[in-house]
């Protein structure tokens, strides 16, 4: 009998061995997924801040756009206070104050980023420009800008308002 218990016992301790090495072998591929899965939702987390952080300045610098928005108006106004006042030959005191208002607006406004469209003689655009109709050139390549009806502003890289124009049409067969 003692003969079997030193046979068995090596039996059991190998199986032991076998088992707990399952055992170490099964927690080992477990933590290299956590591992992995915690290597992943770090990058997502920060890719997730990085968007967030890019998200947040292009938020800030396009603040202004609701207010700007509100302004161009205002400017129409003035130019067309301008435009009027000098039509009428009345170009004095009251037109050229009008004018400085409108050109300290435009300064105000280019500090925070919003300027003007340069739309006049300029090729058609139509990312810049909203043509609102055609008419001969006499003296202009056809898709040329012949006259701007509304000034059109960017506010940094984005078109705030599209310039409304006349432009060149083709000339007539």
């Amino acid at each position: 009998m003692a003969e079997q218990k030193t046979t068995e016992a090596p039996e059991i301790l190998a199986n032991e061995a076998d088992d707990l090495a399952a055992r170490l072998q099964k927690a080992e591929a477990e933590r290299d997924e956590f591992r992995a899965l915690a290597k992943e939702k770090q990058a997502e987390f920060e890719n997730y801040q990085k968007r967030f952080q890019r998200d947040l300045a292009t938020e800030r610098r396009f603040a202004q756009t609701p207010l700007a928005s509100d302004l161009l108006p205002v400017l129409d106004n003035l130019e067309r206070a301008i435009a009027a006042a000098n039509k009428d030959g009345a170009g004095g005191a009251l037109a050229q104050g009008v004018s400085m208002v409108q050109t300290q607006l435009l300064d105000i406004l280019r500090r925070h980023g919003i300027t003007r469209i340069e739309a006049q003689e300029q090729p058609f655009d139509p990312n810049l420009h909203q043509a609102v109709m055609q008419q001969p050139g006499k003296d202009q390549a056809p898709g040329t800008v012949l006259q701007v009806l509304e000034q059109g502003y960017m506010i940094h890289d984005r078109v705030l308002r599209p310039a409304r124009v006349i432009v060149a049409a083709p000339p007539a067969e």
